[in-house]
């Protein structure tokens, strides 16, 4: 697992438990976007794996699935302060109700430029769902509508979070510790 006599994984959050999270988000989901034209917009590339798992349990008749692609963190464990949208949107996504599926929302600074470019679209609305909240560095006030865990330290890995695209294909979530 880890790369280096340096590196540890500590796990804090299970696969089940991960499961269990995401059938109960999946149901508040389907319960207030029930009726809606949907877009689930997943943030590439962290959100990915958590995406996949979640969209599968979302019972909207009307869904589709896009994608965009974010970065700031380059190949280190602290934000470079510099977000770069490297994948726009490919869909028409006039009236359709956004849902952005998200990864982690740390500092918020990245979710916030997007959100307001978001924003500037004629859509129906946004919604923001996050696998983990993590307030513990939070910059920016971002309004998060469905959120699976609230973590506020650690740098996390697995289930699609890296470090320097490492650990991303493990089950549970992790801190990562030197």
């Amino acid at each position: 697992m880890p790369n280096s006599q340096e590196e540890r994984l500590v796990e804090l959050i299970g696969p089940e438990r991960i499961a269990q999270r995401l059938r109960e988000v999946a149901g508040q989901i389907n319960s207030h976007l029930s009726g809606q034209r949907v877009i689930a917009v997943c943030v590439l590339k962290g959100a990915v794996i958590f995406f996949a798992d979640l969209v599968r349990l979302l019972q909207i008749k009307e869904l589709q699935l896009d994608f965009i692609g974010l970065s700031s963190y380059g190949a280190g464990q602290v934000s470079s302060g510099q977000i770069t949208i490297t994948r726009w949107l490919s869909c028409d996504v006039t009236g359709a109700w956004i849902l952005l599926v998200e990864d982690i929302v740390d500092s918020g600074r990245s979710m916030s430029e997007l959100l307001a470019k978001l924003a500037q679209l004629p859509v129906a609305g946004v919604s923001l769902c996050t696998l983990i909240d993590k307030q513990g560095r939070r910059e920016c006030a971002i309004n998060i509508d469905y959120s699976c865990f609230q973590l506020n330290s650690g740098f996390l890995v697995g289930y699609g979070l890296d470090c320097a695209e490492k650990y991303r294909q493990l089950p549970g979530i992790y801190e990562l510790t030197h």
